[in-house]
């Protein structure tokens, strides 16, 4: 036989088998479509026929039906918003910039409210922007300048306390507002910083002065205490003195009685010209023995 006669045969398949791959291929992708996966860190929102049906999908998989229900993954990690503001004090000092930081979360249980009445996406243009603006323009005309500079955590305090209040409703929660940078126009910041220069100045004589006052307090102190001592000893003094003469008054022999007990029972060897009577004794007695 010839190579030329021989001929390999693909087996045919069948109409109905091809049907049958074609329908399976097609329910494997209808399938694949009907599910969805919630990352950790959002929550998914089901929506039939642009209803919301369920706003409380966990992370995970999660079934629906194509064509007629969509679930929509919202991410409920905190969230940034940044932004520039100018404004002015009490004072009429112009705030040239405001560095705002606004953190913020939407709230799990309100999601389906926040959805129907701002959106998602809408949240920082159409409550943050707005509500921001007006919460720190007022806020801050209520501080004159230095106030502002030496109370901005105060300042910062009354922000966020008021945005959480306007945004709470809408299922926003600011969990921190932070005035982190106040820049006022170069004309005042260096009379501020001539200020507190002067002031620095002022702290560094008060306190030399302070300190030379204690010392001379300290000196007449020392003094009267030298004082009072002397006038002490010389009270002392003039005790002792009235107290002899009145003895002597009482009786002449004191003197004697007071020679007697100073004496340190010692003779001197030679009074003038006379001979120690207790010495030439003494002699004697050596003699003697």
């Amino acid at each position: 036989m010839n190579e030329k006669d021989v001929k390999i045969k693909a087996p045919k398949l069948s109409g109905k088998f091809i049907l049958i791959i074609v329908i399976a291929v097609a329910l494997l992708i209808v399938i694949l479509n009907c599910i969805t996966v919630i990352p950790e860190g959002y929550i998914g929102v089901k929506y039939n026929l642009g209803k919301i049906r369920d706003s409380s999908l966990q992370p995970g998989a999660h079934l629906y039906i194509p064509f007629i229900e969509s679930i929509e993954a919202v991410d409920i990690r905190e969230h940034v918003y940044e932004t520039h503001q100018p404004a002015y004090t009490k004072d009429t000092q112009t705030v040239e910039s405001i560095y705002v930081k606004v953190n913020y979360v939407y709230t799990s249980a309100k999601i389906d409210n926040l959805i129907r009445t701002v959106g998602v996406g809408n949240v920082e243009s159409t409550l943050i922007v707005p509500n921001l603006n007006s919460i720190l323009k007022n806020t801050i005309g209520k501080y004159k300048a230095e106030e502002l500079i030496q109370n901005r955590s105060g300042a910062q305090e009354i922000v966020e306390d008021e945005l959480r209040t306007a945004l709470d409703p809408y299922g926003v929660y600011i969990t921190a507002v932070n005035l982190a940078d106040i820049d006022f126009e170069d004309s005042f910041e260096q009379t501020i910083r001539d200020k507190v220069a002067a002031e620095q100045e002022a702290l560094r004589v008060r306190n030399e002065t302070a300190a030379k006052e204690e010392e001379a307090k300290q000196q007449v102190i020392a003094a009267q205490a030298e004082a009072d001592s002397k006038k002490l000893r010389a009270d002392a003094d003039a005790y002792a003195i009235s107290v002899i003469q009145a003895e002597l008054s009482k009786s002449p022999e004191y003197i004697e009685l007071q020679k007697i007990e100073k004496w340190n029972g010692q003779f001197p060897t030679v009074m003038g010209e006379n001979i120690n009577p207790f010495v030439a004794l003494g002699s004697v007695d050596n003699l003697t023995d």
